[in-house]
């Protein structure tokens, strides 16, 4: 069943366990945490609290992490250990325990939110409508015989469609994989 949320919007019931919409956001709100989530998903697996504060201080100060002061990084390490792991932890979003932060499987729940989408570019729900309205113009076009109409092709135009939206959703896929959070060098 469906709730309204104090945002007027329906929201989905979650499943036990699961966060709410409204948790996710406020998870990922800060850019120390959105940090501490990239660097861990850029691992293969635990990490150790130092060097995610090294690097979360590097992407911070925009250096190097050769670069990065010790005052820098331990301000750094200190928020993580005692504000940002422990509300991602409550989350059970990952393991924080004896200085090792390890991402767990509700991670899944933020990628959608963590997709990084281009400026500029024009929405996918808009690219489909729009290719949906021409395959719509083809259709009426040959209802109406203002194409030809021939046996070998009348194929051609719905083929043709077919075509459009199967390479769209190739190269969607392929966008969508290039642009994960976790693939860029810096945040």
């Amino acid at each position: 069943m469906a709730q309204h949320g104090d945002d007027g919007l329906l929201a989905a019931e979650t499943s036990e366990g699961d966060l709410s919409r409204d948790e996710i956001f406020e998870l990922i709100s800060n850019p120390r945490r959105r940090h501490a989530i990239r660097y861990c998903k850029m691992q293969d697996g635990p990490v150790q609290l130092a060097d995610l504060a090294e690097q979360v201080a590097a992407w911070e100060h925009d250096k190097e992490i050769a670069d990065v002061t010790s005052s820098e990084r331990k301000t750094v390490y200190t928020s993580l250990q005692q504000t940002h792991l422990p509300r991602l932890d409550r989350a059970n979003v990952i393991d924080f325990e004896n200085g090792t932060v390890e991402l767990t499987d509700q991670i899944r729940q933020l990628n959608i939110y963590l997709d990084i989408v281009p400026e500029g570019s024009i929405s996918w729900g808009v690219y489909y409508l729009g290719l949906s309205l021409l395959s719509i113009v083809v259709l009426a076009a040959l209802w109406l015989d203002f194409l030809p109409t021939d046996p070998p092709s009348v194929l051609v135009y719905p083929t043709a469609v077919v075509v459009v939206f199967a390479v769209s959703a190739v190269y969607h896929t392929y966008l969508n994989h290039r642009y994960r959070f976790e693939e860029f060098e810096r945040p």
